[in-house]
């Protein structure tokens, strides 16, 4: 057994006992995919300097062989994800013989490689905005005996010309899910996509296309007068378990620098807060929660240091009307802890009023929430797509989040 192939059953192994593989489909596919001849340079960032530089994987197979994410563009552009996410994702889409299954996002092509070894290269498909990704990933994929479809496109459109498919796939985040997806897959089929609808606010979804339901009897395969159709888009629920990938990348599309917080304080009203909650986003469904009820689209964090040799530490947030605010992370005597805020929206309050309504609802979880799509909007709802507690998010909001 070679070094690659040692490491590659010693992942599989590892990745079975946290119980994030378990079919032996996906085991198989696991110990036969070189990830190293996929992935033969990534890059890293100086933590000090900023500065990136390649290394070649194949002196460190270890690291190539660990459920280690790495990225495979400088300026961490795109990656490629931790293996158990991805076996825990293919799992998770019950795919099965004889499935067609479109990747949103090709990246290097491992998973493209894990789903041909499953499914057999016929029945897999990928697209990536990026066009040398693509031509590298359809060389080395080819060098390995796979050769899937892989096209360089805008992975919002999806992949029209192969459709329709009974899996898709997203290894990227979107702030919606694209009806186009929707559109392209089988009645009953799923969809796997992480949407995130903020800055680290969101989680993979599990969707299922709803079929065409209808009343009335078809003449030569067309509705008769009087037909009505319903039910037609897809649901599901959010993942118990949190995952998160690089945003979508459109074509087209420029590199916005985050908008910078005002570092003089002068001005900005001071006050104190009794919530425990240094940084509200590590708190995952808390904070898709926040910004479901409370926080303005845009809304993004960062830390602040206070002094010049220790790291960040106090919370800051701030969104595109200028209004911001800074909660320093260690308490005073009396365990309360001093905010800083100013703007036309006074961001930490609408963080204590969010928080205050999450905990009446029981502290939801990931597990109680879920989303419907359909081509006139999304709806995002806890426990129940009938219940109480909904969030209706404009289909047309939603396209325009997606453009370039």
């Amino acid at each position: 057994m070679s070094e690659w192939s040692a490491l590659a059953a010693a992942l599989a192994e590892e990745l079975t006992a946290a119980g994030k593989l378990r079919s032996p489909h996906w085991q198989a596919a696991l110990r036969a995919v070189p990830r190293h001849e996929l992935v033969p340079v990534h890059y890293t960032m100086d933590p000090h300097t900023g500065a990136w530089s390649a290394a070649n994987t194949a002196d460190d197979l270890p690291l190539v062989y660990s459920n280690t994410a790495l990225f495979v563009l400088p300026e961490g552009r795109s990656s490629t994800s931790m293996p158990g996410l991805m076996t825990r994702m293919l799992e998770t889409l019950d795919i099965r013989d004889g499935h067609r299954v479109l990747e949103i996002g090709a990246g290097t092509g491992y998973n493209a490689a894990l789903l041909c070894h499953r499914l057999g290269e016929e029945h897999v498909f990928a697209v990536d905005v990026e066009p040398e990704l693509v031509a590298l990933a359809r060389q080395r994929l080819a060098r390995l005996g796979y050769h899937p479809t892989l096209v360089a496109a805008d992975g919002v459109h999806g992949l029209p010309e192969h459709a329709p498919y009974d899996r898709i796939v997203a290894t990227c985040a979107v702030p919606a899910v694209p009806w186009g997806w929707v559109a392209q897959i089988r009645e009953d089929g799923l969809i796997l996509v992480d949407v995130k609808i903020g800055q680290q606010a969101g989680n993979q979804v599990l969707l299922r296309r709803c079929g065409q339901r209808t009343q009335g009897q078809r003449t030569q395969g067309q509705r008769t007068q009087g037909q009505r159709t319903q039910g037609q888009g897809a649901q599901g629920r959010f993942d118990p378990t949190y995952g998160s990938f690089m945003s979508l990348r459109r074509a087209g599309a420029s590199t916005s620098a985050v908008p910078s917080h005002p570092t003089n304080r002068d001005g900005a009203n001071r006050r104190t807060t009794t919530l425990e909650l240094t940084r509200p986003w590590e708190q995952t469904a808390f904070w898709f929660f926040a910004h479901l009820v409370a926080l303005p689209p845009g809304t993004t964090f960062s830390l602040r240091g206070e002094e010049p040799h220790r790291p960040p530490r106090n919370t800051v947030l701030h969104c595109a009307d200028g209004s911001w605010c800074e909660v320093r992370e260690d308490p005073g005597n009396d365990g309360s802890r001093v905010v800083w805020e100013t703007g036309p929206r006074p961001l930490w309050r609408l963080i204590e009023d969010s928080h205050a309504q999450w905990r009446r609802l029981g502290r939801p979880g990931w597990e109680r929430f879920g989303l419907t799509v359909t081509a006139e909007r999304h709806c995002i709802w806890l426990d129940s797509p009938e219940g109480e507690h909904t969030w209706v998010r404009p289909h047309l909001d939603t396209e325009r989040a997606l453009r370039p």
